[in-house]
């Protein structure tokens, strides 16, 4: 017995030394050499303070910024310990009103504009944190930032175009753009 038990120990704290400790040391030093600002999480700074992250998206309310997605990170929104998609599916009436309500906000904050709201600034992507938002979404709240701020359209449309991330790898996703380095961008406009 004590044959099997001594090999079947030391394979156990070797193989977890190894594997438990080594490894993610290893990856760990590796990912903080090569790529720092991502293995610090990607955080933004503003006059010196960290103001956000660029994975994580913000709530913003005022009508002088851009708005993000609908956070589906309850009760807090944009909660990153909270992360996941709100489960809920096209025909679930909970759904339904809120997108409702989402619109009315929408269409309250910029009773002028008759454009078509885009799905980003009503649905929840599926981590409840995206901090970007499409093209269409943006453009749709121009006119409002523009308006809040005493900015020329044009001037808003050329910080929506400055901040346009594009395609990843030039095939993946879409043109989009982060909300915190966007409301950051009016700001030192302003």
């Amino acid at each position: 017995m004590k044959a099997h038990l001594r090999p079947a120990i030391v394979s156990l704290l070797l193989l977890s030394a190894i594997t438990g400790l080594l490894y993610p040391l290893a990856v760990t030093g590796v990912g903080q050499a090569l790529f720092p600002k991502q293995a610090a999480g990607s955080l933004i700074e503003a006059g010196g303070k960290t103001v956000g992250s660029e994975l994580i998206g913000q709530n913003f309310t005022s009508p002088r910024y851009f708005w993000g997605r609908p956070s589906a990170t309850g009760p807090m929104a944009n909660n990153a310990a909270g992360s996941g998609g709100s489960n809920q599916g096209p025909l679930n009436p909970a759904l339904v009103d809120a997108v409702k309500g989402r619109i009315e906000a929408l269409r309250a904050a910029d009773p002028g504009n008759l454009a078509t709201v885009p799905a980003d600034l009503v649905t929840a992507s599926s981590s409840g944190l995206d901090p970007h938002i499409s093209m269409a979404a943006a453009r749709y709240q121009a006119g409002r930032v523009a308006r809040e701020r005493g900015l020329a359209p044009a001037q808003v449309q050329s910080l929506i175009e400055a901040n346009t991330e594009q395609r990843d790898l030039l095939v993946l996703g879409e043109p989009r753009v982060n909300v915190l380095k966007l409301n950051l961008a009016l700001d030192q406009a302003h």
